[in-house]
């Protein structure tokens, strides 16, 4: 399971106070303004910062970082990745689950048929859709709804579905 939970990447720089704007990679970007720090990527390492104001514009979020009060403190943050640790990660709710949870898990029919893994999630706005590469198939997609989503054991990285007709 992954300790750390992306919740943005930012896209470049807001005015000359060391603002930056960040494209969310959460379902909830309103989330940012109760957030009291974020972890970020540089690349060569990551660091604790601290949030001194968050507003949302747009589809975007206007983030003030401790520290970073120039421009030029964040001219060389553009498409780096913030996230936060589990602990401080939104409380899901029963049937719920982390994209970064998800994606490697092996997939099972409810035949117990090892089908393949799961390579990726699509958000389409009704329900989501797992995207698992089988060697027998190729890529399936498998739309996340209760009458194919049988059931997910985090830990276990195992996933059992129902493939409904026309599936593959």
């Amino acid at each position: 399971m992954e300790q750390l939970l992306q919740v943005g990447v930012i896209t470049s720089t807001h005015g000359l106070r060391g603002e930056v704007k960040v494209f969310p990679t959460t379902d909830d970007p309103g989330r940012f303004k109760k957030l009291k720090e974020v972890i970020l990527d540089t690349g060569k390492e990551q660091q604790t910062v601290g949030i001194e104001s968050a507003r949302l514009f747009k589809n975007m979020v206007i983030l003030k970082m401790k520290g970073f009060d120039r421009i030029e403190d964040v001219e060389n943050l553009r498409q780096k990745s913030l996230y936060v640790t589990r602990e401080h990660a939104v409380k899901l709710k029963a049937n719920e689950y982390f994209i970064a949870d998800l994606i490697g898990m092996e997939v099972y029919t409810d035949q117990e048929e090892h089908l393949g893994v799961l390579k990726d999630v699509l958000q389409t706005g009704a329900n989501d859709v797992y995207v698992v590469e089988t060697e027998q198939y190729g890529q399936i997609l498998i739309p996340a709804i209760r009458d194919c989503i049988l059931d997910v054991q985090v830990e276990e990285a195992r996933m059992k579905v129902h493939l409904l007709d026309g599936l593959i």
